[in-house]
């Protein structure tokens, strides 16, 4: 690790009109780990994770976050031109369904190549090669490369995503609920490769997840979340074999998880 985080929130907090669905959060993500919040349904961890990427306004506190373009940027005052350019290039954002984080009327070549255009790529035999060697490395048939999304499973669109998401290479991505949703055996088969990725490219992520086992799985530090607030945050294995808040406790319990 570096002497610096990579990301530091400090005071976050989100309203919608009288509801605080984040309030007052401090996180620090260092280069090369992984950070995962967990809570129920209603916690505030992915209003947390989209107030970070811009999808949702801060109503107070800071997001600062070390650029290798930019330099040591606050998100939250950043100029729209230059947060498209990060998302475009250092940020990745995996979405739950992984239908809001593609083009379904693309191909899934131009799934992936559609970033690197975005991010600069003109030749196309170079990005095409690209989009191959991307759909092998999250295993999918490289010879499905011309057919559409909407003909994949939900386990190959949720691979296609990270195809897509991962193939500019970003320092920082932010996942909520990766294997949502997903039958087991595909679960366990998503989180071998997301867990191969991350240690291959040395990301960064923020994972967002109810399931503990993913969190135990992909992240070496846990953030507990209640009613939009921070309750514990320790590392891994001390949060989930050790819990010491009571609310921590009925996580690891299953009561609260559903």
């Amino acid at each position: 690790m570096t002497d610096a985080p990579l990301l530091s929130v400090r005071g976050l907090s989100v309203h919608f009109g009288a509801l605080a669905a984040v309030e007052g959060v401090a996180l620090d993500l260092w280069p090369g780990e992984v950070v995962a919040v967990v809570g129920e349904s209603g916690s505030g961890k992915t209003t947390l994770l989209r107030a970070i990427h811009g999808f949702v306004a801060p109503t107070s506190g800071s997001i600062r976050y070390r650029s290798d373009r930019l330099g040591d940027v606050d998100l939250i005052a950043l100029e729209e031109p230059a947060r498209r350019l990060l998302s475009r290039t250092e940020w990745g954002f995996v979405h739950q369904n992984p239908r809001d984080g593609l083009r379904l009327s693309h191909s899934a070549g131009a799934n992936v190549g559609e970033r690197l255009m975005a991010a600069g790529a003109r030749h196309w035999g170079l990005i095409r090669a690209q989009a191959l060697a991307w759909l092998e490395r999250v295993e999918i048939d490289p010879s499905r490369i011309d057919d559409l999304p909407r003909t994949f499973s939900g386990g190959m669109q949720q691979r296609l995503q990270i195809a897509r998401v991962l193939v500019t290479s970003p320092r920082l991505v932010l996942m909520d609920e990766p294997t949502g949703g997903l039958d087991v055996s595909v679960q366990a088969r998503l989180l071998d490769l997301i867990k191969r990725l991350v240690a291959e490219l040395g990301l960064s992520v923020v994972v967002v997840t109810h399931d503990l086992g993913v969190a135990r799985l992909l992240a070496q530090r846990i953030i507990v979340m209640q009613r939009g607030r921070v309750v514990e945050a320790g590392l891994a294995d001390q949060v989930l074999d050790d819990p010491q808040h009571p609310y921590s406790q009925l996580l690891v319990s299953s009561v609260l998880v559903t």
